[in-house]
């Protein structure tokens, strides 16, 4: 009988699972919800390059309108007419490519908040998204992710897991550096040992798994992580898959990509945290005129992926996924009030962020700062009045039930929830424990992770 690890994947089940076939591996193998563990799931989607959040959400009204149409004479979104915003309130609006997100917003499952980011003006891209992905406020400090030090301080995680952790994409992010659990995946066609049918090679696989089962180091274990990894995928994720609902993903990267993420969400395999990366958002040139152009197809892929993931996993087989399900859509910063002479924008400080679940506080969040010139930093960006790690902390709190911000936010101390999810307030642990029995963080570099796929 196979052995599972808390935290881990299956090791050495290559025939339980082939056995396991056409049934559902959460009847097998993973216990889920009961007994005060967590089966909530985390979904991170990082927009890279500095997404222009004054493009998704906008004034509408009132005297910062003004200020807005002003900066921008050839990007602002109109209020009347084709191509109009959105209204989410009398005060502001929500770019017109994005109906999905409107509709989700409209009913209570989408929470917005404004004037999010750093607290210190940091216009890198490079630095930004590294202290943003390691839940820092400076460029130093803890080298693993904070996503990584959620898995790894949290006390109600159930005990067997098969994939905790799951980067969707070709690259693991930052945020879950350290996690020796993550499966890497971007297309389940290619990840399988290419040596024809799958009885035609279970001799190579057993010889693998000898292989890697030898020894316990670093190599051989990831070894053993990479084959069973290998062995699900194969068996359960494939381009046969419908989604439920009527839900229709977009025909890009981004769809495939939250396709492979239902999929996975749906096997029950104990998953916990995922992430998805989005490029393109560096928009300092061609960035459309009005409602148009090139950022409008980015929000449109962004809005319409997004609906259809919510709607696939709403009420679906036995479980509403949406239920346990909180998303996370956020970018290193913002962009500049003013319009550049290249129909784009600078790099900015104070963006927004998008939190999507079926526990959502639907509406707009946090405080608006205003667009006076008096309001705006260094007279060019919005300004900041929402640390992200303020965001961050109330879902790991209200959903994940994890109160461990000293070990997740190094250096954080002052958080209130500002009611963005349900859920209990558990009161926060502060304090600087070490992370890793190990040592890990004290520059013991053995344990950093690199992809398993």
């Amino acid at each position: 009988m196979c052995e599972l690890t808390r935290r881990g994947f299956l090791v050495g089940c290559s025939a339980g699972v082939a056995a396991m076939a056409g049934a559902r591996f959460n009847t097998v193998a993973f216990a889920q919800g009961g007994g005060g563990e967590n089966d909530e799931i985390l979904v991170v989607i990082f927009l890279r390059g500095g997404m222009d959040g004054l493009h998704v959400v906008m004034p509408i009204d009132g005297v910062d309108r003004g200020f807005y149409e002003a900066a921008r004479p050839t990007l602002q979104i109109p209020v009347t007419g084709p191509g109009a915003a959105l209204p989410l309130d009398a005060q502001f609006g929500l770019h017109p490519s994005a109906g999905p997100l409107f509709d989700l917003f409209q009913n209570g499952n989408l929470s917005i908040v404004q004037a999010m980011g750093l607290t210190e003006v940091n216009r890198s891209h490079f630095d930004a998204m590294q202290q943003v992905e390691r839940g820092l406020q400076s460029s130093s400090g803890a080298p693993s992710g904070w996503l990584a030090r959620h898995l790894a301080s949290a006390s109600n995680l159930p005990p067997e897991m098969i994939v905790p952790s799951l980067a969707v994409g070709g690259l693991q992010p930052t945020s879950l550096l350290s996690s020796l659990e993550t499966l890497n995946l971007s297309d389940p066609g290619q990840f399988n040992i290419n040596t024809g049918p799958w009885l035609w090679r279970h001799p190579q696989r057993t010889a693998l798994r000898r292989l890697w089962g030898a020894d316990s180091t670093f190599l051989h274990t990831t070894g053993l992580q990479a084959m069973d990894a290998m062995d699900i995928i194969e068996l359960y994720v494939d381009d046969d898959y419908t989604p439920a609902n009527g839900a229709v993903y977009p025909q890009s990267d981004f769809g495939d990509h939250l396709q492979i993420l239902a999929q996975m969400t749906k096997l029950d395999l104990g998953l916990q945290v995922a992430t998805l990366d989005v490029g393109g958002w560096d928009t300092h040139a061609g960035q459309g005129q009005g409602s148009g152009g090139y950022f409008a197809s980015l929000i449109e892929d962004l809005a319409s992926g997004l609906g259809a993931f919510y709607l696939d996993l709403d009420g679906s087989g036995s479980a509403n996924f949406t239920s346990r399900l909180t998303v996370v859509v956020h970018s290193e910063f913002g962009r500049e009030l003013r319009e550049n002479s290249d129909s784009g924008t600078e790099h900015g400080y104070g963006n927004l962020m998008m939190v999507l679940s079926g526990n959502a506080i639907g509406g707009l969040h946090g405080t608006w700062p205003g667009l006076a010139p008096g309001q705006l930093v260094d007279g060019t960006d919005v300004a900041v009045t929402n640390d992200f790690r303020r965001i961050l902390s109330e879902v790991l709190i209200r959903r994940l039930a994890n109160p461990q911000l000293g070990l997740i936010f190094p250096g954080y101390g002052d958080y209130q929830p500002l009611g963005i999810v349900q859920g209990e307030d558990l009161p926060p642990i502060y304090g600087d424990q070490p992370l890793f029995e190990d040592g890990f963080e004290t520059g013991d570099t053995s344990r950093w992770s690199t992809s398993v796929g």
